[in-house]
């Protein structure tokens, strides 16, 4: 009866009629059967409790491991990165997120979302800390990882790019260094649109588009 009275009163069904007798039986107040009446939701204390402490673990980290909770948080919670401007001086994330707000009611839901990222990235920015660009060697498929004051950003946060290509670039990679853009094409499977949005980014420094042969490697 008080496992079937619980689940019943917390999902706002109500009380059975054969629940009231066996209350009043049993002397239960009348205050007591009305807010079972009344209850549309019952929320556990245990549940509660939990969150709180979740929320104190969260803010400690972000106070005193700030970069533990930026890597966590951009790798667990973000999506829709604008890596291009994550990896601006502070000063230029600043302008960009005034720039987005100023024309907040005309922002697409996938630009807002963006932007949600970009209040994260400006707050980490103001504190002393920035996103390198990704990293063809040090880069994971889908987490972030810290490397001094800054956070490596993975493959997974390029727009366009899919969670099977992320790891294909990783394992390619532990197959062997690309040679060329050409290579990274053939290995990963990277559409050149990709390719084109790494090398903007600065991740493919001196990286040439073709294999070059030497007389040497014959």
């Amino acid at each position: 009866m008080p496992s079937r009275l619980w689940n019943l009163s917390e999902k706002g069904k109500g009380l059975t009629d054969d629940m009231v007798e066996a209350m009043v039986d049993n002397e239960v107040p009348d205050w007591y059967l009305d807010s079972c009446r009344k209850i549309k939701y019952m929320f556990p204390k245990a549940h509660a409790a939990a969150y709180v402490l979740m929320a104190v673990r969260i803010a400690y980290f972000k106070v005193h491991h700030p970069l533990y909770y930026y890597a966590s948080y951009f790798t667990v919670r973000a999506s829709d990165f604008d890596l291009i401007t994550m990896i601006k001086d502070k000063v230029s994330i600043r302008n960009t997120v005034k720039d987005m707000y100023s024309r907040y009611m005309d922002l697409a839901k996938k630009e807002k979302d963006t932007l949600t990222v970009l209040e994260i990235m400006n707050e980490m920015a103001q504190r002393g800390y920035r996103m390198q660009p990704i990293s063809l060697e040090k880069s994971k498929a889908f987490e972030f990882i810290i490397e001094g004051d800054t956070l490596i950003p993975p493959f997974i946060s390029v727009p366009g790019l899919g969670e099977n290509v992320a790891q294909r670039i990783v394992e390619a990679r532990d197959e062997g260094p690309f040679l060329s853009k050409e290579d990274l094409n053939k290995k990963a499977g990277l559409s050149q649109k990709v390719i084109d949005y790494l090398d903007e980014l600065g991740s493919l420094p001196n990286l040439p588009d073709k294999a070059q042969l030497s007389i040497f490697d014959m």
